[in-house]
């Protein structure tokens, strides 16, 4: 028995070791290298120790290297989700399995992601199986405006998953944090400044709540432990991603800069963003837009068009587009699609075929802080790439093959199994549920 409990201790640890990255070069393919650029005819990537070496074409390979012909298909960089949900939740309406939210908590600033991250997610798998390779995670603010401090993760399968614990706050404005402040948006623009002056009176401190006090002349509002949470984003050490729409709330926020001139501010949603953005771009803040809202589901988006991102581009805004509320990031291809077909409609703002995948790959990378490491086939890039079985854009192309940081991974999945499972429906069979 001892020996048995031994082996399966054994098996266990080597399926949660990080696999050995390998050494390879996907020939004859057409090729994005995720920077902006048009796909490129017959080129190579080389990827050696878990880096891309080389990319484009007239790429030579190397001696000794393992050669994977793509037979012309299209080859790309990971995509990069953001901001998601994913590793935080299996049935999102069983409250035991779900830790996106927690209303019911005494902290809101200072929640940590980081620990509790799941790498077996059926989430996590389902995303890396369409091409996803890394991700921004948090989570949804419910009990305050602060839904706390979101992570960087891989989509690796390996046990540790987070790269970057403690990478952002998320904030909701807007309609939304109107709601959760207390029923006004005059209520959250205070919660949120009083919020930032409190962390302010920290800087410099360290401590516990025993031994230190914030001591502002407004009262305090937040704990010990949130107040110190936000210290980091008042540097810009820790980015903050604000959710708003309304063009006006979109104001008051970059207003913010002239008070807390540090803070690192990205804006998530930005449905009417178009309409005010020479001024978002004239203050550097990129923009995570959804590219599928053209109708108002809403007051505060009454001018939702499916041109925003188009028009926010043009005027010099960075715009990532976004995972589709944070739950299905795995249809960002479609929504790029979108943007390069919109390109067809007479007065519409659409988007290059280069300038679409770029925003669900290396801008996305950019903005988490991974600029020309994610994202991207270039040299001393992550070695993240995908091989599909059609253009990635097209609402039918699938990945065929994953890699990540140069290993390659496993594509299935919950989903996966179960099409595998009910394919054959032989009447004559017993039933599924005796297949094992």
């Amino acid at each position: 028995m001892k020996r048995l409990l031994t082996l399966a201790a054994s098996a266990i640890a080597l399926a949660s070791a990080p696999a050995a990255a390998q050494d390879i070069a996907i020939t004859n393919a057409t090729l994005a290298l995720g920077d902006g650029s048009e796909p490129i005819e017959n080129a190579t990537v080389v990827v050696r120790g878990g880096q891309v070496v080389a990319a484009g074409a007239d790429i030579a390979v190397p001696g000794g290297m393992t050669a994977i012909d793509a037979g012309n298909g299209w080859v790309t960089p990971g995509l990069f989700a953001m901001p998601t949900t994913l590793g935080l939740w299996d049935v999102g309406a069983v409250s035991e399995s779900n830790d996106t939210r927690a209303g019911g908590a005494p902290f809101s600033a200072s929640l940590d992601v980081a620990p509790i991250v799941n790498p077996g997610s059926q989430h996590i798998l389902v995303s890396r199986s369409y091409g996803i390779t890394r991700a921004a995670t948090t989570m949804i603010p419910s009990g305050s405006i602060f839904g706390g401090q979101g992570a960087i993760i891989d989509l690796d399968g390996d046990a540790n998953p987070v790269m970057r614990p403690r990478a952002f706050q998320m904030v909701a404005l807007g309609e939304r944090g109107g709601s959760l402040a207390g029923g006004s948006r005059a209520s959250s623009f205070v919660l949120l400044r009083a919020a930032l002056r409190e962390a302010r009176a920290l800087s410099g401190q360290r401590g516990t709540p025993q031994t230190t006090e914030i001591t502002i002349d407004d009262g305090v509002l937040l704990g010990r432990f949130d107040a110190e949470a936000l210290v980091p984003v008042l540097d810009g050490t820790q980015k903050l991603y604000v959710a708003v729409d309304r063009a006006a709330d979109i104001r008051s926020v970059l207003a913010l800069g002239d008070e807390f001139a540090g803070l690192d501010i990205v804006l998530v949603g930005a449905g009417e963003g178009w309409m005010v953005a020479n001024e978002i771009a004239a203050a550097g803040v990129p923009v995570i837009a959804d590219a599928l809202d053209d109708l108002p589901e809403s007051f505060e988006v009454l001018a939702a068009t499916q041109s925003n991102v188009g028009r926010m581009m043009r005027a010099g805004v960075q715009v990532a587009i976004s995972a589709n509320s944070g739950t299905n990031p795995r249809n960002m291809p479609q929504a790029a699609g979108n943007l390069v077909a919109l390109q067809r409609i007479p007065g519409a703002s659409g988007l290059s075929w280069g300038e679409a995948f770029a925003a669900i790959s290396s801008v996305p990378a950019a903005i988490a802080g991974y600029d020309g490491r994610a994202g991207v086939l270039a040299p001393g890039a992550l070695g993240d790439v995908v091989i599909w079985d059609g253009d990635p854009l097209e609402v039918g192309s699938v990945p065929t093959r994953v890699f990540i940081g140069g290993v390659e991974q496993d594509l299935t999945n919950h989903q996966s199994r179960l099409r595998t499972r009910y394919r054959d429906l032989d009447e004559s069979d017993l039933p599924k549920a005796y297949d094992w």
